[in-house]
């Protein structure tokens, strides 16, 4: 039994290490709901088209940098604790939404201002290849026996936080400022809130202490031994590239590209896609703790099998079933089903991921991992979608993009065999390790 006093201390330290994961992901998501308005300031062209695409691509090129981050920052990491990790990414973030947020428009200050916005998307790309990394090792290396699962499952937890809010507050603009101011400057007003409660964030993420497991190592790793182990490993890291491609194509297709899908394809009202969006986020923060809580108990694999399978068979028909009559009803039944599948998949991937990790290069493998399927697959999941709507004409083959996610995600924990992982996959909540 936890005394009390502990409990609470957990509960904190879970609330200061996502507090920087809420601010990563509110900005991406308010740059994705947004991406039309943003296109229109900074990438202005005659074609609506072109200028979505080229806003939609900047919102992915971010993506780019994210192996690069996972690399430099997660040896960093690995080396000089988590704390030190987790404030450096903050600070980098901090400067990268600030840059967005308060740049000119093209207008006003020519091509500087799209070069500007792209360095700015390019270093919170960077510092974000090691955050969801360094955030799910410090949790499960704070994890109590037997609840792995579901401790790590609140840093995905913390970013549906961001998912709501950010579709709050484009709710209550939405409601409050007519569509062509929104256009002309109200897209700017989330960023400049994401900016106002950096000094905050950080105080929280200040007061983080280290986790006594990386205390208790007596080898901290070189970068060049970080970077041999990662060769000598590159099986597993190929498998976690695997796995997180069905979260991280799901994650943004049901969030980031939601709005964007609904006003532009369906033609469905934008306060109706922003209310499904918000709706979603509550549907995923429900499900990542009960699922990972429950992978605590039934072990991991048999959730990634279910879910990607329940994936590969009903993806498409639920988008053909959508675009056949859009409404606000059938979008929100569609984005419920597919979140109930990323909750319950990804409740038990971020832990597993953790677990096949060898422990010198957790922070690394792990963001090595998530980096590169974000970098390849997730974060150009809105911009791929809208070019093949465009090429195709099908506006179901969104569909399809999360069938072949589903494939990867199946295929990668078959190869993931009981010999590749830890024993400690399925620990009773009352055995210690």
């Amino acid at each position: 039994m936890i005394p009390p006093s502990d409990r609470k201390s957990k509960l904190w330290s879970v609330i200061r290490v996502s507090s920087g994961n809420f601010l990563e992901m509110y900005d991406f998501m308010v740059f994705g709901y947004y991406a039309s308005a943003i296109g229109r300031a900074f990438f202005p062209s005659g074609n609506a088209y072109l200028s979505l695409m080229l806003s939609l691509m900047t919102f992915g090129a971010g993506f780019l940098m994210r192996p690069l981050g996972a690399i430099v920052l997660g040896a960093y990491t690995d080396k000089h604790g988590r704390r030190a990790g987790l404030l450096l990414t903050l600070s980098l973030m901090s400067v990268g939404i600030f840059s967005i947020g308060c740049m000119p428009g093209y207008a006003t200050i020519g091509l500087l201002a799209p070069l500007l916005v792209l360095v700015g998307r390019l270093l919170q790309g960077f510092s974000a290849g090691m955050e969801l990394g360094g955030v799910s090792v410090y949790l499960s290396e704070i994890a109590t026996p037997g609840h792995k699962g579901f401790y790590v499952s609140w840093q995905s937890g913390s970013q549906q936080v961001a998912v709501m809010f950010a579709a709050l507050v484009g709710v209550v603009l939405s409601s409050a400022i007519p569509p062509e101011k929104m256009a002309l400057w109200g897209w700017r007003v989330p960023l400049l809130l994401g900016c106002a409660i950096i000094p905050f964030l950080f105080r929280l993420r200040r007061s983080l202490q280290e986790t006594d497991e990386f205390v208790a190592r007596k080898h901290r790793p070189s970068t060049s031994d970080i970077l041999r182990s990662l060769m000598a490993n590159w099986r597993i890291v190929v498998i976690g590239v695997m796995m997180v491609t069905m979260t991280t194509v799901s994650f943004y297709m049901i969030t980031a590209y939601t709005p964007t899908f609904g006003n532009s394809v369906l033609r469905l009202a934008s306060i109706e896609s922003l209310i499904v969006t918000l709706c979603v986020g509550a549907s995923n923060l429900f499900w990542l703790p009960v699922m990972g809580a429950l992978s605590d108990r039934i072990g991991r694999r048999p959730l990634l099998f279910a879910c990607t399978i329940l994936m590969l068979l009903t993806a498409y028909p639920a988008m053909l079933w959508l675009v056949r009559d859009p409404s606000f009803a059938r979008l929100l039944t569609v984005e419920l089903w597919l979140s109930f599948i990323y909750g319950s998949y990804n409740g038990a991937m971020v832990v597993f991921l953790t677990e096949i990790m060898p422990v010198d290069v957790r922070t690394t493998g792990f963001a090595l991992a998530y980096s590169l399927a974000t970098a390849i697959f997730g974060g150009f999941t809105p911009a791929l979608s809208t070019f093949l709507i465009h090429v195709t004409g099908n506006r179901a083959v969104p569909g399809l993009w999360l069938s072949f996610a589903a494939v990867c995600g199946l295929l990668a924990t078959l190869l993931a065999t009981p010999q590749n992982v830890l024993l400690e996959t399925r620990l009773p909540a009352t055995v210690k390790p």
